[in-house]
């Protein structure tokens, strides 16, 4: 499993970078390979398609989520590649939970309606103090990551022909294609795999 953090911050080391780090640091003792990224609201976001899990990440300044990341949704190209990817999110702030669920998060989840939101947290100014509150988001998103792909029910079925092409590339794609091919078609209600549909779904494993 492949993640990565995207993240935005006013400052350089500062908390919200702190944070990050704690938060790849225990993704990685679960055996999930991490990396990071700071927002740029123009930059390309098309790294991301090779990664499982996306994490979103920033703080609030003056009652907005830091532009950089609002940006990239906006602006850039971060929501056109985040099509299909499950995502996690969480916002720093010292407004209470129930406040900031309400005045907050629905910033960058609008910009989101088509992705599956595993997990969404606030953190306190305090959570540096707290490790426990960073390490039950990441095990909460580690879990609802796994549930779904478990319960995912793959109904469509793969003519003669989409299976010989399938069967026709390296081994070592295959499994990772086969995926892909049966979550686009669930997602799109297909109910049958054909070489047209994993035309139209090769963008979802790389082309």
């Amino acid at each position: 499993m492949k993640a990565v953090i995207l993240y935005d911050s006013r400052t350089t080391n500062g908390s919200t970078e702190a944070i990050i780090d704690a938060i790849g640091l225990k993704l990685a003792e679960n055996d999930v390979y991490v990396e990071k990224a700071k927002c740029k609201a123009l930059a390309d976001y098309g790294f991301i398609r090779d990664f499982d899990l996306v994490i979103l990440g920033a703080p609030v300044y003056y009652f907005l989520v830091s532009s950089q990341l609002l940006g990239a949704l906006i602006q850039g190209n971060l929501k056109q590649n985040l099509k299909r990817k499950k995502i996690a999110m969480f916002l720093t702030c010292g407004t209470p939970d129930y406040m900031a669920a309400v005045l907050y998060l629905p910033q960058l989840k609008i910009h989101l309606v088509r992705n599956k939101i595993l997990v969404e947290q606030i953190f306190p100014s305090s959570v540096l103090t707290e490790s426990d509150i960073i390490d039950s988001f990441v095990l909460d998103v580690l879990s609802e990551y796994h549930k779904t792909m478990k319960s995912r029910v793959v109904s469509a079925r793969w003519t003669d022909e989409a299976q010989d092409w399938l069967e026709s590339v390296p081994s070592f794609l295959q499994s990772k294609i086969k995926s892909a091919a049966e979550e686009y078609a669930e997602e799109m209600g297909y109910n049958e795999i054909t070489c047209d549909v994993l035309d139209a779904a090769k963008d979802k494993f790389g082309g």
